[in-house]
């Protein structure tokens, strides 16, 4: 009978010869031969990652005739399986592909912007796109323009409050001066104003002052859709008022969108207590101080 050690060796010899006729077998293979060529290290070692490499070729070919990081066939778009020797093995990883450099570059200004329950399409939203075939939307336009001047230069500056039907493209607008300027390095903060309340009020301690400082301390702010949240006195005098006393002491730009021009925001805001008709003139006072008011009538451009 043959020992155990005899039937081992004899596996342990056959599995060799199987691996390095797969191996020879791919070297046939210009781009596997191509990648072979790159690793230093005995071909009894690449020999065990011969189905790896495998891949990795597979996946070069795909970017041979990659026209842009839309049509990626690899298992990561944007990225190539690929091995590298670290000192006796191999080490495979995702390497960016040239059409990710790119689109990483490009979207680097992004880090400079932080949304709260928006939607990540306005992030793309560009000054050079913008419809400028409604003559009812070039206030707003000019404005925006006038703003990035003054800012890049750095003048004093008050924000805009941008009211308007539905769907006209305000938030779109704004958005696209903050990411215009975000591309210079300047950072922002946009906020669905309704629901960033009622995110903050399931908020406690540390957590709840976090998110609070964040939005108030922004270098710019845009509250959007401010009047259509349900009004209470701890929304109103408690974060809205909190929040502009602080931005009016630093001096920092802050933006609102809204479908109320400011006048009827003072009626929204008194919601229904005795000391409301105050409280909201109170908050429109420091609203009127920090903004500039557009109102704009144009194309609904969501239907």
């Amino acid at each position: 009978m043959k020992e155990i050690k005899d039937v081992i060796q004899n596996n342990y010899r056959f599995n060799n010869i199987d691996l390095e006729r797969n191996f020879d077998k791919e070297m046939e293979d210009d781009t596997f031969k191509k990648i072979v060529s790159k690793i230093k290290l005995s071909k009894d070692e690449i020999i065990k990652y011969t189905s790896l490499i495998k891949d990795s070729s597979l996946e070069l070919k795909n970017c041979a005739n990659c026209k842009n990081i839309m049509e990626c066939k690899n298992s990561v778009v944007g990225h190539v399986y690929y091995p590298e020797a670290q000192e006796e093995n191999i080490v495979f990883s995702y390497v960016p592909c040239k059409y990710k450099k790119k689109l990483d570059k490009d979207t680097e200004y992004q880090n400079n912007i932080s949304l709260f329950d928006m939607p990540k399409a306005i992030l793309e939203a560009s000054m050079k796109n913008i419809y400028t075939d409604d003559k009812n939307r070039l206030d707003a336009i000019k404005w925006l323009t006038t703003f990035i001047k003054k800012y890049e230069n750095n003048e004093k500056c008050k924000g805009l409050y941008l009211a308007g039907n539905f769907g006209c493209g305000k938030t779109y607008l704004i958005s696209a001066m903050f990411n215009e300027l975000a591309k210079k390095g300047v950072k922002s903060v946009t906020v669905y104003y309704p629901e960033f309340l009622r995110e903050l009020k399931g908020r406690f301690g540390e957590d709840y002052n976090e998110v609070f400082n964040k939005v108030r301390k922004a270098p710019l702010l845009l509250l959007d859709d401010i009047g259509a949240e349900t009004v209470t006195n701890w929304n109103r005098d408690e974060i809205l008022g909190s929040l502009l006393q602080y931005r009016m002491q630093e001096g920092l730009p802050t933006f609102f969108t809204s479908n109320n021009t400011i006048k009827e925001l003072e009626e929204h805001l008194i919601g229904s207590d005795s000391e409301g008709r105050v409280k909201s003139r109170r908050i429109i006072e420091r609203i009127k101080y920090l903004t500039d008011e557009i109102i704009m009538v144009a194309e609904n451009r969501r239907k």
